[in-house]
């Protein structure tokens, strides 16, 4: 097998086998093949696309690539929920504690943010003394002990999605539909979870900005998920505007654990309980009906709160900081972006007020950056609320006095106003499982 023939195969818009699938990929990841002969294979892709099959089994390839985590120790089914990524999106924080409080154990590896704000593991490592660092044997000891634990994701896992991402990000190929989905895809495989969960974000905050381009990567990850065996559904959610009040990791880890002491956002709460009510139905628990009523009991009840703060102590930290935001890191400055007009608040372009979150320190710009965890901005006001010039639209929180000028005009160019309430779209527009799509 010759790879300038897959090349070929490829540019002229036949479709891959299993066997050159796994050829390539393995061959890459070992380095027998150079960059110049995948760079060109990636931009035939680009080009010409992959059938669902061929997707699939790259996604599995990549997947059997690195480590692979086997975890059939802990009793019961477990899923994964992923999440594209946005501006104010803590999901994990308060989905993982109520699932876990329903019964069913939550091991999730997540990684670091790069981008507008840190990822999961940067939000919690901003509660003071919680670590993300354990071994395979600690990890599942900290899941037996709280019945959830999240870690940080091993440099080895789809090690071939590493070297292949380099890869795209510089040859312009980032942007494919079955590169983007093999990639998410591969890892959630190798996490070794039984079924897995979506939260495909779409809009001005997101990595995909219509509905309809949302809509394809939800469906081309559900088709991977179940070609490799594994249940997977997933939810199609707004990112054009924020998600609960608080963008940065210390603020969102507060607003995460207000959420779970019933007094959360209402976006927030609501997303959640239907993210928590998906994953309860893929480990067998009822009808969607009774999913999400129980995830619903968890959150009243205060057992998923109970939850989170058992994680946080089995992985060293203080869970007095879920109580006391007083206890999470503190920014120096806080400064008011006050409306310059009254009226009904129509939009926030999601996009904007993340860029304003990472002038401030909450995120970064490379994988090397420091991010600020006492970092971000709450806003006062959301889509739809009503506004008097000179109220506070949003709070800036930073350690950087220089940043708060851009972050304040990036804020203030990101709203629009109107003169009568505003509609506002449904949080969740659509649900895509095997079956098909189902549009809200």
């Amino acid at each position: 097998m010759r790879m300038t023939d897959i090349i070929q195969k490829k540019r002229d818009g036949g479709a891959l086998s299993q066997e050159e699938i796994a050829f390539f990929i393995q061959g890459y990841t070992a380095g027998q093949i150079p960059d110049y002969q995948a760079a060109a294979l990636l931009m035939a892709i680009w080009y010409r696309g992959m059938d669902p099959a061929e997707t699939a089994w790259l996604t599995a390839c990549m997947a059997r690539s690195g480590e692979a985590v086997d975890l059939s120790a802990i009793p019961g089914v477990k899923v994964d929920k992923h999440s594209t990524g946005g501006v104010g999106d803590k999901t994990t924080l308060v989905v993982a504690p109520l699932v876990a409080a329903c019964g069913v154990p939550v091991a999730k590896m997540s990684g670091r943010g790069l981008g507008f704000t840190g990822g999961t593991i940067d939000k919690l490592e901003s509660i003071p003394g919680l670590r993300t660092d354990f071994d395979r044997e600690a990890f599942f000891a900290i899941v037996r002990q709280a019945g959830l634990a999240v870690i940080g994701q091993s440099g080895q896992l789809a090690a071939a999605d590493k070297k292949l991402y380099a890869l795209r990000d510089v040859t312009c190929t980032v942007d494919s539909l079955p590169l983007i989905a093999s990639s998410i895809m591969s890892k959630k495989l190798a996490a070794g979870a039984d079924a897995i969960v979506l939260d495909v974000k779409t809009g001005s905050g997101a990595f995909m900005k219509t509905l309809e381009d949302s809509i394809r990567l939800a469906r081309t990850m559900v088709e991977i998920g179940e070609h490799n065996g594994r249940p997977t559904a997933a939810l199609v959610t707004d990112m054009d505007r924020p998600l609960g009040r608080a963008v940065g990791n210390a603020l969102e880890v507060a607003e995460a654990a207000a959420t779970l002491r019933g007094c959360g956002p209402e976006d927030l709460t609501g997303l959640s309980l239907r993210l928590a009510a998906e994953m309860l139905g893929a480990a067998g628990r009822g009808r969607p009906a009774d999913c999400l009523a129980a995830a619903r009991r968890a959150l009243e009840s205060g057992e998923g709160f109970a939850r989170l703060s058992r994680m946080v102590q089995a992985q060293g930290g203080d869970p007095r900081a879920l109580e006391d935001p007083a206890r999470l890191p503190q920014a120096a400055l806080v400064r008011p972006v006050d409306s310059p007009q009254s009226g009904w608040l129509a939009h926030l372009d999601t996009a904007a007020c993340g860029r304003a979150a990472m002038v401030l320190g909450a995120g970064r710009e490379r994988k090397e950056d420091p991010v600020d965890p006492a970092a971000g901005l709450v806003f006062c006001k959301k889509p739809g609320d009503r506004v008097e010039a000179g109220e506070p639209l949003a709070l800036l929180y930073t350690n950087r006095p220089q940043a708060v000028e851009e972050a304040g005009a990036l804020l203030l160019g990101a709203a629009a106003f109107a003169s009568q309430p505003p509609a506002q779209p449904p949080l969740v527009l659509a649900r895509v499982t095997k079956e098909g799509v189902e549009r809200f």
